[in-house]
């Protein structure tokens, strides 16, 4: 189904079995369902949505699918071998450190060089780099690759890019026509818009699994008291977010002379 102008798909209804203190209003009035929405996007993977399915506007309901029949034939042998060729590929790269999926699934031209810092981040438990490489070595596509990587072995899933404001467009460019995942930008426009369909209530970073964030804007009283709201006092998983990139990461660190 079409919730929010993105394709889903469900896994749960709960019905309500709230009363109203009117026997005669209660009978009348229809139940309302707690529906639990799972998105079936490339870059939502794991991402789920719970509503009320009687308030939600503009819905649509697909038509359901079945599992294919044998009674209508098996496939070619060809296409069989290609379908678990995929498998076997795929289950490859969730095990294998050595095998490397982003380099053929992004578009690149990439060097050498720039795979290291892939490598570097599946060896470790908890991936924690520092890419400091000169200007125009491409640092934008090292973190690409790794961020990538990381995606399609199911280690990360939701990503906060912070950088300077005059790179949010770049960023967002860049992962989009290079790696394919689609990333918003959080300002004060998107936070507008965001509360006037979702909601006066509604967390700007819980939104998309996929976020922009300016330095200078995520600074600001409103937006820092908002993601606090999302944070534990505690770490704990799973985490609000599974992967954090900040660019030009000297700005953020505190001044010696103060």
């Amino acid at each position: 189904m079409t919730v929010r102008n993105r394709p889903w798909v469900v896994t749960d209804v709960l019905r309500s079995t709230a009363a109203s203190d009117d026997p005669a209003r209660a009978a009348e009035a229809a139940p309302s369902h707690l529906i639990t929405l799972s998105s079936l996007e490339s870059d939502g993977r794991d991402e789920e949505l719970r509503v009320v399915w009687e308030l939600e506007q503009a819905t649509d309901v697909h038509d359901q699918y079945e599992l294919p029949s044998p009674h209508d034939g098996f496939d070619e042998p060809g296409r069989l071998d290609a379908f678990l060729d995929a498998v076997r590929w795929g289950a490859i790269a969730s095990a294998d450190k050595a095998a490397l999926q982003a380099p053929f699934s992004s578009g690149v031209e990439i060097q050498d060089c720039q795979l290291d810092p892939v490598v570097r981040a599946l060896s470790m438990p908890r991936t924690n780099l520092l890419i400091a490489d000169d200007v125009g070595l491409g640092k934008t596509v090292e973190a690409g690759l790794v961020m990538q990587e990381l995606m399609l072995r199911h280690r990360a899933r939701s990503m906060l890019i912070v950088c300077p404001a005059g790179l949010t467009l770049q960023w967002r460019d860049e992962m989009r026509d290079k790696f394919g995942p689609d990333f918003r930008i959080v300002n004060t426009r998107m936070l507008r818009d965001l509360r006037r369909s979702a909601g006066l209530y509604a967390n700007p970073w819980t939104h998309h699994p996929h976020l922009i964030v300016s330095i200078d804007w995520v600074k600001h009283e409103r937006p820092m008291r908002m993601l606090r709201e999302l944070l534990p006092p505690v770490p704990e998983y799973p985490r609000a977010f599974d992967l954090l990139v900040v660019d030009e990461v000297h700005t953020c660190a505190r001044d010696a002379c103060s």
